[in-house]
């Protein structure tokens, strides 16, 4: 039978059904895909993937995981490292070896990264993955040991002792050295004296000591007058821009002459006065 027999209005209505259909046979496979496949991929992923540090300072890493899929995942995480060195994982805080992710979840997961003292001056590639049941997400990071930061606090001649009198002052040096490779900054040394003494430093601060370079500092130790003759503790620490160290020193504070003859003198007037004392009355 032709079209052209129907009355018109026949032949619209056949025509629309005729578009629904097409428009259902076409759609139909898309939104069935879509329904299925969830939005995105599934990722481990690192706002940085490369940092660079100094071989004694960890290496933080601030790491994303995505569960694209419509399952609840348990992401084993995995790591591959240089020997020696050690990697922790943390969420929120917390130190984790695995993360459990719901569909569509998204956790942060802090990544740290230590090398070991002897680590050379080099980019290593540390490779990370989070493992599930049916899912492996690499993530590839970067670091780059740039050197290390290192100082020791003494003196040149390795002794930490000094003899000091009552009232007086003596001059004593330090010596810092930087045992890095790294060179140190804004360097200072404070104190920590028994209660009255004082200290001055010169130079009071060094700008920068290159790595395996030595530095001296004066330090004007001062007594005082009526300290006790003895054994005292004294502590000079070093503190600086990657820098900290400390030297205990013993010091042995011993009574001046001038006081020593006082106190012969006293002594000396008491067993005059005595003398006096039994020769005026013994005659009684």
């Amino acid at each position: 039978m032709s079209l052209q027999l129907l009355p018109e209005s026949s032949r619209k209505g056949l025509f629309r059904t005729f578009l629904l259909i097409i428009f259902f046979v076409a759609t139909k496979p898309l939104y069935a895909q879509n329904q299925g496949t969830p939005k995105g991929a599934s990722e481990f992923s690192a706002k940085l993937i490369n940092i660079e540090s100094a071989v004694n300072e960890p290496f933080r890493f601030s790491a994303s995981l995505h569960n694209s899929s419509a399952s609840q995942q348990v992401y084993e995480l995995k790591s591959e490292l240089p020997i020696g060195w050690q990697i922790s994982y943390r969420v929120d805080g917390s130190l984790v070896t695995s993360v459990n992710l719901a569909g569509g979840q998204t956790r942060e997961i802090a990544i740290e990264i230590t090398a070991p003292n002897n680590a050379a001056t080099r980019k290593y590639l540390i490779p990370v993955k989070a493992v599930s049941s049916s899912q492996t997400l690499p993530l590839q990071l970067e670091a780059v040991v740039k050197g290390s930061y290192g100082a020791s606090l003494g003196t040149p001649s390795g002794r930490l002792s000094e003899e000091l009198t009552a009232g007086s002052h003596q001059d004593i040096e330090l010596e810092v050295n930087n045992t890095g490779t790294l060179p140190l900054s804004s360097l200072s040394i404070s104190s920590q004296l028994p209660t009255g003494w004082e200290a001055s430093f010169s130079p009071s601060q060094i700008e920068r000591l290159e790595g395996g370079k030595k530095a001296t500092v004066k330090v004007t130790l001062k007594v005082p007058d009526k300290t006790i003759a003895g054994d005292y503790s004294a502590t000079f620490t070093l503190s600086g821009n990657n820098a900290n160290a400390q030297a205990p020193f013993r010091i042995f504070i011993k009574t001046s002459v001038l006081s020593g003859w006082i106190g012969i003198l006293i002594i000396a007037l008491a067993v005059a006065a005595v003398y006096v004392l039994i020769r005026k009355y013994g005659r009684r």
